[in-house]
């Protein structure tokens, strides 16, 4: 199966936090979208790997994406590392995406910062015919992503590409809700985090709301590259 898009994140439930609503979009016009997450989430201080892992399947058939896969790296210490990246080489392989959107470039969490490196390095290094791969018994061709989008997380980055999701802004939510361990609820005997008070979960549309202000769209969500984005036409940026 060949992908459109291939979106990653170093934990589940970055995609649906920060670029849930250009998949819903995407699939809706017919594309092929995968989801790849880097670890099982296991350090997150609630709800377990095994709550994670059937809140990103929830999240994954909210979005109607085509594939979800878990590397299993381990979190908070995977490395930018040959053995991290040739594992990502070999999904880049076998799903020849087009596009990827991955972490924020810089962020509060490290490995949002360090996952956007580790895939951005990969995706270039799959596109050298001489590093060898073999995923499910066989030998891989080379492929390298058209672009590399990193979305924006925690911190308030200047983006580069603004895209519009108006119309798809109650699919993010939804998908992000899935996360019922991770996330504000006012009856939750959990320990508080960073991402689970009310404020953190307002943003989520607060932010697409002022993204999309600046574009005269209802939401909207950012993008920073580290490579010019380039257009057929200056048509295209209507």
């Amino acid at each position: 199966m060949k992908l459109d898009i291939l979106a990653i994140g170093a934990h589940p439930d970055d995609v649906e936090l920060s670029c849930s609503g250009t998949i819903a979009k995407e699939v809706d016009r017919g594309k092929k979208v995968g989801i790849l997450d880097l670890t099982r989430g296991e350090l997150g201080t609630r709800g377990t790997a095994e709550t994670r892992e059937e809140e990103a399947k929830n999240a994954a058939e909210i979005l109607g994406v085509s594939m979800r896969e878990n590397l299993e790296f381990s979190d908070g210490f995977f490395e930018n590392n040959a053995a991290h990246q040739l594992e990502i080489i070999k999904v880049l392989r076998k799903y020849q995406p087009e596009i990827i959107l991955c972490n924020a470039i810089e962020d509060r969490h490290i490995d949002h910062g360090k996952g956007a490196k580790l895939v951005y390095d990969a995706c270039f290094l799959s596109g050298l015919r001489r590093i060898e791969t073999i995923k499910d018994g066989e030998s891989q061709s080379e492929w390298r992503p058209k672009q590399v989008y990193h979305y924006i997380q925690w911190k308030n980055l200047k983006p580069d590409v603004v895209v519009d999701i108006s119309g798809y802004m109650d699919k993010k939510i939804a998908s992000v809700l899935a996360y019922k361990t991770q996330f504000y609820d006012q009856n939750s005997k959990e320990p508080e985090t960073p991402i689970s008070s009310s404020n953190f979960f307002e943003s989520i549309t607060y932010r697409a709301k002022d993204l999309g202000r600046l574009i005269n769209k209802e939401h909207a969500e950012g993008y920073t590259v580290q490579r010019l984005p380039a257009v057929d036409s200056i048509f295209d940026l209507i």
